[in-house]
């Protein structure tokens, strides 16, 4: 299977071109950076620590999404939605882990996936999508005398907020309760906030350091909580999942998927 990294130099750029390095049948033909890249023009495979690969990074993704059967996408909401179109034109899977999207940006994808298989999520690993769906599992079995919190933490150098996949498991709690994040989500609190409202779903967003990813569901009742929890140590955790994603949805029709649909986890 020929795959194409775009957001090449990155951090997760770097781990998705390892991944498919160590995934077998599996060839990146083409690595795509942003036009006027300090990396444009340099080896992938040293960019990635893996030594020379021949494959030089290019702005031009035109030509690569001919050549390929996947994309693999974790950059930027406006550089994923211009991906997509040319994933749909090329009618080939693409895999995006790009957070911070909109509702508009997900209409966008929508259409762009009658032509393309598109598995989209917010985190695509294994340990992850697991929580979600004990998230889901667990505030459909304890009713609203539970407060839903959701406390993330990630690097310092991270741009959006909250997380994609805070935002995954805000989501799984409120599917799990029957009701709308986008009514009883509160992404802020400061100052004289008053009671806590029943039915809320909280979110908390942690900034600093080098931290991967940690993330918390946390479950609130009078003299007990239950939390559910997933701490990432190492960057191809994700890299692995979007190989997987891509490989699995090579032989689908045309859709949107998430990685619930790859791990069997959808009801």
């Amino acid at each position: 299977m020929r795959f194409v990294v775009v957001g090449a130099a990155g951090r997760m750029g770097q781990a998705l071109i390892r991944a498919i390095a160590e995934a077998e049948n599996c060839e990146l033909i083409a690595a795509i950076e942003r036009e006027g890249s300090d990396a444009l023009g340099k080896d992938s495979g040293e960019l990635s620590g893996l030594g020379a690969n021949g494959i030089a990074i290019t702005d031009d993704p035109i030509a690569c999404f001919a050549r390929c059967e996947a994309v693999l996408d974790f950059t930027a909401p406006k550089a994923t939605l211009a991906f997509a179109e040319l994933a749909a034109q090329a009618r080939i899977v693409h895999v995006i882990g790009t957070t911070g999207l909109e509702e508009d940006d997900i209409k966008k994808l929508d259409a762009a996936a009658r032509h393309a298989r598109i598995v989209r999520a917010g985190n695509m690993s294994l340990g992850v999508n697991l929580l979600a769906a004990m998230t889901k599992k667990v505030a459909a079995a304890l009713d609203a005398d539970f407060d839903i919190e959701i406390v993330e933490m990630h690097h310092r150098h991270k741009v959006d907020a909250p997380s994609g996949t805070a935002l995954m498991l805000g989501e799984a709690a409120a599917e799990g309760r029957g009701i709308s994040l986008k009514d009883h989500g509160v992404f802020s609190r400061h100052g004289i906030t008053g009671e806590r409202k029943r039915g809320d779903i909280g979110f908390a967003t942690l900034r600093g350091g080098s931290v991967i990813g940690d993330h918390e569901a946390i479950f609130a009742g009078t003299g007990e909580r239950f939390v559910l929890s997933h701490y990432a140590g190492d960057r191809s955790i994700f890299s692995r999942g979007a190989v997987k994603a891509a490989i699995w949805a090579f032989d689908k029709k045309p859709g949107h998927y998430s990685m619930a649909d790859v791990l069997g986890l959808s009801d």
